[in-house]
C-alpha cells in the first residue's frame, strides 16, 4: 500500500472557506437559499458524526422516515403538508428525487416531456432511468420564455409516435438560467385532462415561496434543500400525492433464492435510507425558520427588482428573461462591460475581481457580458451596496450611468 507523506496529508487539516457569509455579500444565483440558519449550525455539529441521527432508530422496521427521536418522522409529516402534499421523503438531491420519479413511472424507452430550460440533471436522470425526452419550447432571446400551452402539443406527439401518453410530464418552476418563474397550474391543469404525473421541480422555489401543490395540481414535487431550503449539501425533497406516493415508495418485494431474506418494510426506490446525518438535520433544524421566510417572498421579489433597475442604468447593460422579475435569481447581459473588458489588462477577470475587492463575491470570474446573481436573503442595505459597487466600477471604466 503507497504511504501518503505527512507533508501532503498537511492540505487536508485546517480547512477553511474563503468566502464566509458574515464577511462578503455573496451573489452566487445557487447558494442564496442555501445559507443555513442559526439552529441549522448548531445541528450540524451536534450530529456531525456519521450515523448521528440513527441512536433510536426503531429496531422492527429500521427506516431513517420512522425515527421519532430525533423528530424525523414527524417532520417528513410536516415537511409534506408544507409542500401541500400528503407524503414525504428526504433524499440526497433534487436530481436524485427526479431519477427516482422517473424510473418509478416508466420503462425503457417511454417518453418524459419537459420544459427546454431544465437543468441538465433532468436530462441525465432521465437517460439512466432509460426515458426518451420530449421538449416544450421557449421564445428565445431576451424573455425566453415558455410556451406552457404546448405542453399538450407534445403530449399528444408522444400519443401518436407510441400510441401512449408519457410516462410523465416535468416543469421546472423557476429555470436555472433565467430565473424565469411558470404558472405551474397550466401545466397541471394539461395534466390532469391527459391523465400524466405532472412532476413540478421546485429546486428553486420550494423553501424560498409559498407553494401548495395540490392547488398547483402537481402529483410530485421535487426540490434541493442545499439550494433552497437553508441546508447543508446533500440534501433533496421528494413529496407527492398519496396515490403518487404508493408508486414512488412502494415497499421491496425481492427474496433471497438461498436464504429467503425479505426486507419488506425498505421503500427499494430509496434503497432503504438516504440521508442518515448531519445534512438532514441541518434540513430539519432550519424548517422553522423557512416556514416564515417565504411569508417574505414578495419583499424579496422587490429587492431583486430594485438592483435589476439600478444594473439597467448602466450603459449596456439589461436583464434577461421575463420582466419584470418574478425571482430572485437574475441575468443579466452587459455589452458596456465586456466592451471595456476588452481593453482592460485582466481582461474578463476584471469585474470579478472588482467586485471581490469591494467585499462582494459570487460572479463567475471571466464573465462580463453574461452573468447571473442572486440577491435572497440579503438586507435592502446589502442589496444596495451591491448596485452602488456595480454603478462605481461602470464609471471608473467610463461606462455612462444614467
Amino acid at each position: 500500500m503507497p504511504k501518503i507523506s505527512k507533508e501532503r496529508l498537511e492540505i487536508y487539516r485546517e480547512l477553511r472557506r474563503d468566502f464566509k457569509e458574515d464577511e462578503f455579500i455573496n451573489l452566487h444565483p445557487i447558494q442564496r437559499g442555501g445559507v443555513l440558519s442559526p439552529e441549522a449550525r448548531k445541528a450540524i455539529v451536534e450530529f456531525a458524526d456519521g450515523y448521528s441521527t440513527c441512536d433510536w432508530c426503531p429496531p422492527k422496521t429500521a427506516r431513517l422516515d420512522m425515527i421519532e427521536r430525533p423528530p424525523i418522522a414527524q417532520f417528513m409529516q410536516d415537511l409534506a403538508e408544507f409542500l401541500g402534499m400528503d407524503v414525504a421523503r428526504v433524499v440526497t438531491r433534487c436530481r436524485e428525487a427526479q431519477f427516482i420519479s422517473f424510473t418509478m413511472l416508466g420503462n425503457p424507452g417511454d417518453y418524459v416531456v419537459l420544459d427546454s430550460l431544465a437543468h441538465y440533471s433532468t436530462y441525465t436522470a432521465a437517460e439512466l432511468a432509460r426515458l426518451r425526452v420530449k421538449e416544450v419550447p421557449h421564445s428565445g432571446y431576451p424573455e425566453f420564455r415558455l410556451n406552457l400551452e404546448a405542453y399538450a402539443e407534445k403530449i399528444e406527439e408522444v400519443k401518436r409516435e407510441t400510441g401512449k401518453p408519457p410516462a410523465a410530464v416535468l416543469l421546472t418552476h423557476v429555470d436555472y438560467l433565467y430565473g424565469n418563474l411558470n404558472d405551474a397550474a397550466v401545466v397541471g391543469k394539461i395534466c390532469k385532462e391527459y391523465g400524466v404525473p405532472f412532476i413540478l421541480n421546485a429546486a428553486y422555489t420550494g423553501g424560498i415561496m409559498d407553494i401548495d401543490g395540490k392547488k398547483l395540481g402537481a402529483d410530485i414535487i421535487t426540490s434541493s434543500g442545499h439550494k433552497s431550503w437553508a441546508a447543508s449539501a446533500p440534501t433533496g425533497i421528494l413529496a407527492a400525492t398519496s396515490e403518487m406516493g404508493e408508486k414512488l415508495f412502494a415497499r421491496s418485494k425481492i427474496v433471497g433464492d438461498w436464504s429467503k431474506r425479505k426486507f419488506g418494510v425498505k421503500e427499494y426506490a430509496l434503497l432503504g435510507c438516504t440521508v442518515m446525518g448531519a445534512p438532514l438535520m441541518t434540513l430539519i433544524a432550519s424548517f422553522p425558520h423557512v416556514v416564515e421566510r417565504v411569508e417574505r417572498w414578495p419583499q424579496e421579489v422587490e429587492k431583486a427588482r430594485y438592483l435589476v433597475e439600478q444594473l439597467e442604468r448602466i450603459e449596456g447593460t439589461r436583464q434577461i428573461g421575463v420582466r419584470p422579475k418574478n425571482h430572485t435569481l437574475i441575468h443579466m447581459e452587459s455589452d458596456g462591460f465586456f466592451r471595456a473588458s476588452q481593453a482592460h489588462k485582466r481582461r474578463g477577470y476584471f469585474l470579478y475581481e472588482e467586485l471581490r475587492r469591494r467585499g462582494i463575491v459570487g460572479v463567475q470570474p471571466g464573465l462580463t457580458k453574461h452573468f447571473k446573481l442572486n440577491t435572497y436573503g440579503l438586507s435592502q442595505e446589502k442589496v444596495e451596496r451591491v448596485a452602488q459597487a456595480f454603478l462605481e466600477i461602470a464609471r471608473e471604466q467610463n461606462l455612462s450611468v444614467s
